[in-house]
């Protein structure tokens, strides 16, 4: 189709209960996505991608069928887990969200107090709803920037955030995508703004099915402390850095985040011409058109 996708991986609704996907899986044969008890073949494209058309809606829960596989998959870049990062990847459309925020002016650091939040222990609830209610109490008490510690979908009912697999789908432990953009809508509505805290340096041990898709996702090259380090370098990294820099892009576009938190960057490894991290902060900006942002790399070493 000549569908003119927002991203270049994961489900979108494009109208008339019809979705494109688009999923990059180069050893793979064939890739069935199978979604109202229908299983779909993609066409496969000499990049290693493997994307097309089939019947679904917002709401609809689909996998992926790899080859002769007997297990289903959950996408990659998945907008939301409604039952953990082991089910079904349900179709999201961002665009159904309505955003009051269209007078926020964006963020730059100078000067702000910093709150760091954990959305599943800051309130009772543990949950995005419930955080939202607190926010003018964080503002009256003079916190100007919320720094949401990751929220990318983990295994289990507890998690600092640390362990997440499916970093597009903010954690259903949590509630619904647009509780997450209610969240940070909310948080502009009373001059606080937010950025979220991203692992780009490992994936958590459970749930992490990328692996299926491609052992390129991963290298041996490095030494990581927390299992096997991301491939941004080596053969077949393109794809990638590109899920990875698009995964940045992402939350700005679609959940009006003011900026990015990077884990762990001493964990990061990259020697291509442009590093990742640097890569990932440009992709911000242009993601966010001119409005300020604030990128902030964590650095154990503090180099």
């Amino acid at each position: 189709s000549d569908y003119q996708r927002r991203s270049p991986i994961g489900a979108e609704p494009v109208g008339g209960d019809r979705t494109h996907v688009r999923v990059w899986a180069p050893r793979i044969g064939e890739v069935r996505v199978v979604c109202r008890g229908t299983a779909t073949r993609l066409t496969a494209g000499s990049d290693g991608y493997h994307s097309g058309e089939f019947a679904a809606a917002a709401g609809d829960r689909y996998q992926f069928k790899l080859d002769a596989d007997e297990k289903l998959y959950p996408d990659p870049a998945s907008r939301f887990q409604p039952e953990g990062p082991h089910g079904p990847s349900e179709i999201v459309d961002p665009r159904a969200f309505r955003w009051s925020d269209q007078s926020w002016a964006g963020a730059s650091i100078r000067g702000q107090v910093v709150y760091e939040l954990h959305v599943g222990t800051f309130t009772r609830e543990g949950t995005y709803a419930a955080a939202a209610k607190q926010l003018r109490e964080l503002a009256r008490a003079g916190i100007t920037l919320i720094e949401v510690m990751p929220v990318a979908e983990f295994d289990g009912r507890f998690g600092w955030g640390y362990d997440g697999v499916d970093l597009f789908a903010p954690s259903h432990l949590y509630g619904a995508p647009d509780d997450f953009r209610r969240f940070i809508d909310e948080a502009h509505r009373c001059g606080v703004a937010v950025i979220l805290d991203v692992v780009y340096n490992h994936l958590g041990p459970t749930g992490n099915y990328l692996r299926a898709f491609s052992p390129a996702y991963f290298t041996d090259r490095y030494d990581n402390e927390w299992g096997d380090a991301i491939n941004f370098d080596g053969p077949d990294a393109a794809p990638v850095r590109e899920f990875f820099v698009s995964n940045a892009a992402y939350w700005i576009e679609e959940f009006h985040l003011d900026g990015l938190r990077l884990d762990a960057t001493q964990q990061i490894y990259d020697s291509s011409p442009e590093y990742i991290v640097a890569a990932v902060g440009r992709r911000v900006r242009e993601a966010a058109g001119g409005r300020p942002t604030i990128l902030i790399a964590e650095n154990e070493p503090q180099d």
